[in-house]
Parts: C-alpha cells; sequence; structure tokens
C-alpha cells in the first residue's frame, strides 16, 4: 500500500474509532495533557514571554519527539489512536443535539444548563434563540478547532503534526487569555494556535460553502470575517452562518461583561432547526476531507 493510501486510510480508522466509540469516558490523554501544562506552568511561569516561549518549548520538543519515536515503532495503528483522541466529532454532534432536543421540547432551562457545557458565555438568561445561535456557533468554530485543524496537520506532518497542534490548541485554552497573569506568558501560545489555525480555519470556510449555499457563505466571509475579534473564527463563523443563512453573533454576556460582537451571516436568527443543520454541515464536511486523500491517492497512482 502506497504512503498515500496509508495516510488516507488512518485518518478514515481514527474517524470510525470516533464513531464507534466517542470520546472515552474514564480517561482522555487530553486531561493528562492539561495536568502535565499545568505543572510545566508552575515551574517556569513568570510575567513575561520569554518565560512563555520557554515552557512551550520545553513541552512541545520532547512531546513531538516521543510522538514521533513511537509513531515509527507503532506505525499506523499509533497513529489512527492518536488522531482519533484529536478529533471529536461525535461528541460535539452529540453536546449540540442535547441542546436542540431540550429546545424542541421546551425545556429553555435545560437547553440553558446544556449549551453551557459547550460555549464560555453565561447562558442563564438566554430565550431561545440566544441559545441556538450559542450551539450553532460552537458547532461551527469547534468543527474547525477540534476536527479539521487535526486533520490537516496530520496529513502534513503525521502524528508529530497532531500532537504539535493538539498541544497548541490546549495551550491556547489555558493560558491564551488578555489578562493580567496571562497577557505575556501565554503571547506565545496564542500566536502559535492562530498561526497552526489559519490555513485549516479558510479550508474549513471554504467547506462548509460547499455544502451550504455557496454565494452566501462566501459573500459573508468575505464582508464580516474581519470584524470579528479572532483572525481564524471569523472566516469559520461567518461562512458558516452564510452557508446556512441564518444569522449568529450579536451580544453576548461574558464574566458580567456584555461584549457587542459584530452580526455574522445573513437571514433569520438561528433556532434549534439550525443546530441540526449545523450538525449535518460539519458532518458533510468531514465526509468531504476523508474522500479527498483517498482521490489524491487515487490520482497520483493513476499516474504513476
Amino acid at each position: 500500500m502506497s504512503a498515500d493510501y496509508r495516510l488516507a486510510c488512518v485518518m478514515l480508522a481514527a474517524a470510525l474509532l470516533d464513531r464507534i466509540f466517542g470520546e472515552p469516558a474514564r480517561f482522555h490523554p487530553l486531561a493528562g495533557l492539561g495536568k502535565l501544562i499545568s505543572m510545566v506552568e508552575g515551574r517556569i511561569y513568570g510575567d513575561s514571554r520569554m518565560r512563555g516561549i520557554l515552557a512551550l518549548l520545553f513541552l512541545a520538543i520532547p512531546l513531538c519527539m516521543a510522538v514521533f519515536w513511537l509513531d515509527s515503532i507503532l506505525g499506523q495503528a499509533f497513529s489512527a489512536i492518536l488522531l482519533y483522541f484529536a478529533i471529536a466529532p461525535r461528541s460535539l454532534a452529540e453536546h449540540a443535539r442535547q441542546v436542540a432536543d431540550a429546545l424542541d421540547l421546551g425545556k429553555i432551562d435545560e437547553a440553558r444548563i446544556a449549551v453551557g457545557k459547550m460555549v464560555s458565555r453565561e447562558t442563564g438568561n438566554l430565550d431561545e434563540a440566544g441559545v441556538s445561535v450559542a450551539a450553532v456557533e460552537s458547532v461551527l468554530e469547534n468543527g474547525s478547532d477540534a476536527i479539521f485543524s487535526a486533520l490537516f496537520w496530520f496529513a502534513l506532518l503525521g502524528a508529530p503534526g497532531v500532537m504539535l497542534y493538539r498541544l497548541a490548541n490546549t495551550l491556547d485554552a489555558m493560558w491564551g487569555y488578555r489578562n493580567a497573569r496571562y497577557l505575556r506568558f501565554g503571547w506565545a501560545a496564542a500566536r502559535l494556535d492562530d498561526l497552526l489555525n489559519f490555513v485549516p480555519a479558510r479550508l474549513t470556510a471554504l467547506s462548509y460553502a460547499l455544502f451550504g449555499n455557496f454565494a452566501s457563505a462566501l459573500r459573508c466571509w468575505k464582508l464580516q470575517a474581519r470584524a470579528w475579534e479572532s483572525p481564524n473564527a471569523g472566516p469559520v463563523m461567518a461562512s458558516g452562518a452564510g452557508a446556512l443563512q441564518i444569522e449568529l453573533g450579536g451580544a453576548a454576556v461574558y464574566e458580567g461583561v456584555i461584549h457587542d460582537r459584530p452580526v455574522l451571516g445573513a437571514g433569520k436568527r438561528a433556532s434549534s432547526r439550525d443546530i441540526h443543520r449545523a450538525i449535518g454541515l460539519v458532518e458533510q464536511s468531514l465526509l468531504f476531507w476523508l474522500a479527498v486523500p483517498f482521490l489524491v491517492a487515487f490520482l497520483r497512482s493513476a499516474h504513476a
């Protein structure tokens, strides 16, 4: 089997493992990674960018080298399992469906609690539209962060690429805050996460456009993405909102402070039905991302 087909098969195997088993119920390697990051922070932390860079290198170099070594010994099985741990399409869909099902049954309080597990904004006072908007935004953004970026870096750099991406993403979640403690120390981690997500976020935005309203997605991406605070979430959510022809964004409360976010998309405000549509958009895009490596492998073998 050629290297191209092995790559495609590993990606498919990881997606099938997630489909069958979902996220591990007891122990997830990302939890262990979080504990390791906290330990390194406790030993290296200092209010400076240099300290943050040192902590990042202290984590990234040995972890990526270890993954490279294990991959060279254990081969495709190790790669498939590592990639399975790095993506979470089933968990993302399950969490979002809990929100939509609660809304469909008129259980707004349950819906608020369920969506609160997906987003960092305050959800206790959200109405049905607000809950739906939060859930759809989470599905679209996490489609990029929790699925497609990991697949992209695996396709480009193999298992070490997955490790580097997942480390950067976890570091950004833990250190990427613009507050007194992390503004300087977390700077390197946040910038690395932005860098590693730059290309896959735009490929994700294109995928959403392909499986939704293409013209609307591209128009919203072009006109609205730059107004969003995150340089990578902007294209993803603007394109996704345009593809679904719904309205996202708008005011949201974080830690008691109202943030007047730009409006994304075009059309009516999101509803519970649109949560299901967003899940479908991500799932269709995932099937496309899994099919492309097989097509590339076939075309290369045909011209060999």
